[in-house]
């Protein structure tokens, strides 16, 4: 569902995130041996969707992940382990950069519900003018001693 509130998603729109490509055209797409495919869901680097059967179905995000993980291992000569590792921590700074973002927006909603409130207290003050009377107090000066000797 789209979290917007009042729209619909429409359940044949394409995402990046739509199962769409069989094994065999992920493993084109991605430059890959469909056996490496598996062996990288074997391992829970990249898991596609299942079918009904228990077929793959991979998304274009699933794609840009195989080709990612190709790069590491072949290009900077990490090992599976470690790239597993790096997609793990890499998933975890995007869930606390969005929960970064929502608590950011809390704090700001929460800020703006308190410049409200207080412009209205401060709408609510009486503006009145007060007379002003200056009163005159005698001037005396008390001197205490104490007694000596008691």
């Amino acid at each position: 569902m789209d979290s917007r509130p009042g729209r619909s998603r429409n359940p044949y729109e394409l995402t990046d995130e739509t199962p769409v490509y069989v094994i065999s055209v992920a493993a084109q797409l991605s430059g890959l041996h469909p056996q490496t495919l598996r062996q990288y869901d074997r391992l829970g680097l990249v898991s596609p969707d299942r079918t009904a059967g228990r077929g793959r179905r991979y998304s274009a995000r699933d794609i840009d992940l195989l080709r990612q993980v190709q790069a590491l291992s072949q290009d900077e000569g990490i090992n599976l382990a470690g790239i597993k590792r790096i997609i793990e921590l890499e998933n975890q700074v995007a869930a606390l950069q969005s929960r970064v973002a929502e608590l950011s927006a809390a704090v700001e909603g929460a800020a703006a519900t308190l410049r409200q409130r207080e412009a209205q207290v401060h709408a609510s003050y009486r503006r009145d003018l007060v007379p002003y009377t200056d009163v005159q107090q005698a001037s005396a000066l008390v001197v205490w001693r104490p007694k000596r000797g008691e």
